[in-house]
């Protein structure tokens, strides 16, 4: 029989073995194993002819009482839940390393823009540190990912995470919520915080899971609700949730953001406060006023949907003004007071000589009123009804674009003539 054949291999530098342990101690980094290495090694090629008989005899024996490789093997299994110890609440830090200070605060996002943002740290492959922080300022554990999932203003912990949502049951979570699940015991190491994607199937057993834990961020098909500790773990939603544009969510127009001061808004402002307070108001009947769906810049077309929102509540002079004060964001947020009344606009005259066409601004991304909806049933009408999941509605939404770009090719245009934007001679063609 030929002796066995034996491979030199390099030890992992943490190999916790007794010999490895001794010759780190007294040697620094161990040399590769053909020049000394792992002690266990080192006698392998004196003693290879004088084995290979015993190793050839024994080796049924040796199979069926084989011990587990070791760790740093590339036989081991992948363990599906590694450990997270996870950092403290810290602030964000910039490219130099430098603590970004201020209070944390809570701002606006939509479900799309917090699975986009997580997304991010995946593609990037951002390796796990409870210490290191990435390049946008939050630190690379679980709890510092969903901070930047979420945008938040500073480096949460899964002792704090909590203060930033409300508590929801199994059957309400959406895509951007989180599991949360913090062990005062260990809350190093026996804590751990993941968002959740979406369920995979309908049984609601699995759902797609984005977290931050060894050795990278990763996104996957998860049990519900973790691989360990299933129990423990609780769902949350962001308390400074929006609904994404064109969603029912939308047009209930409600938020759990406070009034941010108005600091936040008039000439200058430029965040994300401003793009709220946009969205509010369309969803309250203010989308005539933005020729474009509304953004984080403070316009003229902001301060007129303000004071149409406040005219709208029998206010005059001072108190309608265009700029929102804590009254006026009050009612924004929680769906009080009164809309803005459509009627205003369809007593206009008919646009282009086209009789009903009622402008273009009543068509574009965040618009929501009554045209669109009018639109949209007479699309179906006309046979284009296969671009909506669901029946048309007053949102705005990019199955009432797809289905008019549809109408207009249909024509024979082309170009910019199938925007997919309704103008007078699409109106026209679409209610002969």
């Amino acid at each position: 029989m030929p002796a066995p054949v034996f491979e030199e291999f390099d030890p992992a530098n943490n190999c916790e073995c007794p010999g490895c342990v001794h010759w780190r101690r007294v040697g620094g980094s161990p040399l590769p194993g053909r020049f000394g290495g792992h002690p266990a090694a080192r006698g392998v090629l004196v003693v290879a002819a004088a084995a290979s008989a015993a190793l050839a005899a024994s080796a049924p024996t040796a199979a069926a009482h084989s011990t587990p490789p070791a760790p740093h093997r590339s036989a081991a299994p992948v363990d599906p839940v590694p450990e997270t110890p996870q950092g403290t609440k810290s602030p964000l830090h910039g490219p130099g390393g430098k603590p970004a200070r201020g209070p944390v605060t809570t701002p606006p996002i939509t479900r799309t823009q917090i699975i986009n943002r997580a997304k991010t740290w995946i593609a990037a492959q951002v390796p796990y540190s409870m210490s290191l922080y990435w390049t946008d300022g939050y630190r690379q554990d679980c709890s510092g990912y969903v901070s930047m999932a979420w945008g938040l203003t500073g480096n949460e912990w899964t002792g704090s995470l909590d203060q930033f949502g409300t508590k929801i049951t199994k059957e309400e979570l959406e895509p951007g919520d989180i599991l949360l699940f913090h062990n005062p015991d260990n809350p190093e190491k026996g804590s751990h915080v993941v968002i959740f994607g979406g369920w995979t199937d309908y049984t609601h057993t699995s759902y797609t899971v984005y977290e931050q834990t060894p050795p990278k961020a990763r996104s996957q098909p998860t049990p519900y609700a973790y691989w360990t500790n299933s129990a423990k773990y609780v769902p949350y939603r962001y308390n400074g949730l929006i609904a994404d544009p064109g969603t029912a969510g939308a047009q209930a127009g409600k938020t759990s953001v406070p009034f941010p001061g108005a600091a936040y808004f008039g000439p200058g402002a430029d965040n994300k406060y401003v793009t709220l307070l946009g969205q509010l108001l369309v969803a309250r009947g203010a989308g005539a006023h933005y020729t474009k769906g509304p953004g984080p810049v403070w316009g003229p077309a902001d301060q007129r949907a303000v004071q149409a929102f406040q005219k709208a509540q029998g206010w005059t002079g001072a108190a309608a003004d265009g700029l929102p004060g804590p009254h006026t964001w009050e009612l924004l947020a929680t769906g009080k007071g009164k809309n803005i009344k459509p009627a205003a606009a369809s007593s206009a005259p008919a646009s282009h000589g086209v009789p009903g066409y009622p402008g273009k601004n009543w068509f574009r991304p965040g618009a929501v009123n009554d045209h669109v909806t009018r639109l949209g049933r007479q699309l179906v009408k006309k046979g284009y009804g296969r671009f909506y999941a669901q029946g048309p509605g007053p949102a705005w939404g990019e199955a009432d674009r797809r289905a008019v770009e549809a109408f207009q090719r249909a024509q024979g245009w082309r170009g910019g003539a199938a925007d997919g934007y309704p103008g007078p001679e699409t109106w026209r063609r679409l209610f002969l």
